[in-house]
């Protein structure tokens, strides 16, 4: 019988600049954008003030991902955070970020999106009152298989399906801009009226202020997930930086104009008591066409979701390549070259995480959780710069970058404990920790290294997968 375990494949190199751009643009533009506004306002207390975090965070992650282009081009790996750790801090910080990944982060944005597509789905069909939670997640869960099942049979598709949702989120987005544009030239201000008005009951508190940055960084959030799939990019060196200088700003603009729409067109209290404050500002602008704004915000949930799953199964793969999780999740479907363990792997974590989710919970425990590992990469970065600067890089960014994005991060990730300290932060930093409890014995000592070989062969006669080696 041919041996199975002596196959190696690499994933294929897929995508090319326009792929690049639509992943970056399209996971960046997804559930955010149409919920995260209302949580923004709401922990700010003031137009103005949203508006300026709303600025704020797209330099942030501007930052952010230039530092990570530059990272990309040193370390050509896919597994972003996980991979640069590993090179730098070694194996065991870098098992904290694979373990905390797969059962924290992942989930947690898998879900969020999932949950946020579902609303908008739902939502004409119960326009006065807030839909059943079964519902909700019943209609989250079947997404969350149906972009699970997609991402397993073929890349191109799965690429092709995120080019045309990524299309159709900007051309929903774009109505709301050109509404508020015109509204603007009728003379209409709405609470952005004068300076008084636009800054009145701005909350400056360190925790409000963390808060409504945790919300809107999550609409941002996106910006990374190109670093995950870099053996899958045609002339990584090329394309990163590139489609990245393409895809922030292009979004940053966007975003701007559709918070400026929907403040021109509803007053503060409107936009903090909606349920949907995309449905709530096409009915108050498109009249009987206001349900396009409940198809577009389900196609850019959909479609963000699509391409976070895409980026956010190889880091659990790599991992597993790397020795840190079990052999079958660093396989690949011998026919297609999917991923296709870890993808299973990673949707039945989500399915289970779904039952008890909650959206607002999870964007700031997931927030909180992302920039403290942004942090480490970072510093990193920033190790390499002084220590190691004649690694050659296709991209080099002035040092005075990733130290800012530093500090951002050690803000957002002491501001919610310093100020207002809640328990469910402390769960999260023992969670990470409890990683330790997994990697003493099983991956530093290596005990029980038999212990799932049976299981692997079983998997990998019925998935029909194999080993993968780097595609470098």
């Amino acid at each position: 019988m041919k041996n199975i375990k002596n196959e190696k494949l690499t994933l294929r190199r897929e995508l090319g600049l326009t792929s690049a751009v639509s992943l970056v643009a399209g996971i960046m533009i997804g559930s955010g954008i149409f919920m995260s506004p209302q949580f923004v306002l709401v922990y700010v207390g003031s137009s103005g003030a949203s508006l300026i975090v709303w600025a704020v965070c797209g330099i942030v992650c501007m930052f952010a991902a230039f530092s990570y282009a530059e990272m990309g081009t040193i370390i050509r790996e896919s597994g972003g955070n996980y991979i640069y750790i590993l090179r730098i801090y070694g194996p065991c910080p870098a098992f904290f970020v694979a373990f905390t990944n797969m059962f924290v982060m992942r989930p947690f944005a898998t879900i969020a999106g999932s949950l946020s597509f579902a609303k908008y789905v739902v939502a004409p069909f119960y326009p006065s009152c807030t839909p059943p939670i079964l519902v909700v997640k019943c209609i989250a869960a079947a997404c969350i298989l149906v972009i699970a099942t997609t991402n397993m049979l073929n890349v191109r598709f799965t690429m092709a399906t995120q080019v045309v949702f990524m299309v159709a989120k900007f051309v929903g987005l774009m109505i709301i801009a050109i509404g508020g544009i015109v509204t603007l030239v009728q003379g209409n201000y709405g609470s952005l009226s004068n300076l008084e008005s636009a800054f009145a009951d701005t909350k400056l508190g360190i925790s409000t202020v963390g808060m409504a940055l945790y919300q809107c960084l999550w609409s941002y959030s996106g910006w990374y997930n190109l670093n995950n799939v870099t053996e899958e990019l045609k002339r990584p060196e090329v394309n990163l930086p590139r489609a990245l200088m393409i895809a922030i700003p292009m979004v940053t603009i966007l975003y701007l104009l559709v918070n400026v729409s929907y403040l021109v067109v509803m007053t503060p209290s409107e936009m903090i008591s909606s349920s949907a404050v995309a449905v709530t500002w096409g009915n108050k602008v498109l009249g009987g066409w206001g349900w396009v704004m409940s198809v577009a915000a389900a196609f850019s949930a959909f479609g963000s979701l699509n391409g976070s799953f895409f980026s956010g199964g190889r880091v659990c793969y790599v991992a597993a390549r790397e020795g840190h999780m079990p052999d079958i999740l660093a396989m690949a479907h011998m026919r297609r070259r999917t991923p296709s363990p870890a993808l299973i792997f990673n949707t039945i974590i989500s399915l289970i995480v779904l039952i008890p989710g909650d959206f607002q919970g999870i964007i700031n425990f997931f927030s909180f959780t992302a920039w403290f590992f942004y942090g480490m990469t970072l510093s990193g970065l920033l190790y390499l710069k002084i220590k190691k600067p004649e690694l050659p890089r296709a991209i080099t960014v002035p040092i005075i970058i990733p130290i800012l994005v530093l500090l951002a991060a050690v803000f957002l990730v002491l501001a919610p404990i310093i100020d207002d300290p809640q328990i469910e932060y402390l769960y999260v930093i023992l969670f990470i920790l409890s990683s330790s409890v997994v990697y003493i014995p099983f991956i530093h000592f290596k005990l029980f290294p038999g212990l799932l070989n049976k299981l692997t062969v079983f998997l990998q006669l019925f998935l029909e997968v194999a080993p993968t080696a780097k595609n470098l």
